[in-house]
């Protein structure tokens, strides 16, 4: 892609791993509500092309989105627990004013970061915990209606909805990527149901890449490794993304140890097992861990999920 890419909430979990695996491969354009410490700004983002503005400030936003060819949203209130007030103002009226100066401006792509919360309601009792088992054949495809969990699952589903609206106006190519949990270096510890749902960094980043490579027209795609115990099916990823997840969660153990035995060639070779594309800038960062941060100007949410994303 000739144009830039503007990526919002770059600061997040999600945009630093996307940065950290493909930084040097785009012209990218940085947003976020607190100004980027160096560590987390590709080389060569010219300060110019670092915005500091809330998503909901319509003007800013428009300036931002001038003239780049995709953008990737990833921006607003992370937390699984956020009040309605808040998941409206920052999740779901942000989206709008992203989404409709995007498509007002001629913006070719839109990958918007959607997440499991979407559909959290499929996990019911019955269900649980054997859903979260290799041997269950139960899956959600993308093709359902959503079901949320809470109410930060019903703003993801509503920025579901407008892009719908988006692609169907204004012929905006549209993809949605309910991202699952995650990680880095290993799945959730101990954690069946983050296990099975586990994005490592460098499979995020891999999945964003083919958001803005591949041609499509509107999609919904479940953005998880390939976990042997899963229950999102990434074949509509694979079939319209041309995603090829390298990891797998049961490549580790229930304690997140890598196993011994586990295969080094892994996705033909791809990858090299233990060499982490979320490190290819050599920047550094913590392990993302188990716990989720809230973003930057959320207050700390002391029931912090690892898979809010």
């Amino acid at each position: 892609m000739d144009e830039p890419v503007l990526l919002t909430g770059a600061g997040g979990r999600v945009g630093q791993a996307i940065l950290r695996g493909i930084g040097d491969d785009y012209d990218w354009r940085l947003l976020d509500r607190e100004p980027l410490p160096a560590a987390k700004v590709p080389n060569g983002v010219t300060d110019a092309d670092r915005y500091v503005a809330d998503i909901t400030d319509e003007r800013a936003v428009r300036e931002a989105v001038a003239d780049v060819g995709a953008v990737i949203h990833l921006a607003g209130d992370p937390r699984k627990t956020a009040p309605w007030d808040s998941v409206l103002r920052n999740n779901i009226d942000g989206t709008q004013v992203v989404m409709r100066a995007a498509a007002e401006a001629g913006v070719e792509k839109f990958a918007f970061a959607s997440s499991n919360h979407a559909v959290g309601g499929y996990e019911t009792d019955e269900r649980t915990p054997d859903l979260y088992r290799p041997e269950d054949e139960y899956r959600l495809d993308g093709s359902e209606l959503p079901r949320p969990g809470n109410l930060y699952g019903v703003s993801k589903a509503a920025g579901e909805s407008l892009g719908r609206f988006y692609h169907d106006e204004f012929g905006m190519s549209v993809v949605c990527v309910r991202i699952g949990n995650l990680t880095k270096d290993h799945p959730p510890r101990e954690y069946e149901r983050g296990q099975a749902m586990w994005l490592s960094h460098r499979d995020c980043a891999h999945l964003f890449d083919r958001c803005l490579r591949a041609a499509y027209g509107y999609e919904i795609v479940y953005g998880i490794s390939n976990n042997d115990r899963r229950y999102y099916s990434i074949e509509r990823a694979r079939d319209a993304l041309g995603y090829e997840p390298a990891d797998n969660s049961a490549d580790y153990t229930f304690e997140g140890e890598p196993k011994p035995d586990r295969d080094t060639e892994t996705n033909g070779g791809r990858y090299a097992v233990g060499a982490d594309s979320s490190d290819a800038t050599g920047a550094n960062s913590p392990d993302a861990g188990d716990a989720a941060p809230a973003e930057p100007n959320f207050p700390t949410d002391p029931d912090a999920p690892s898979d809010d994303a």
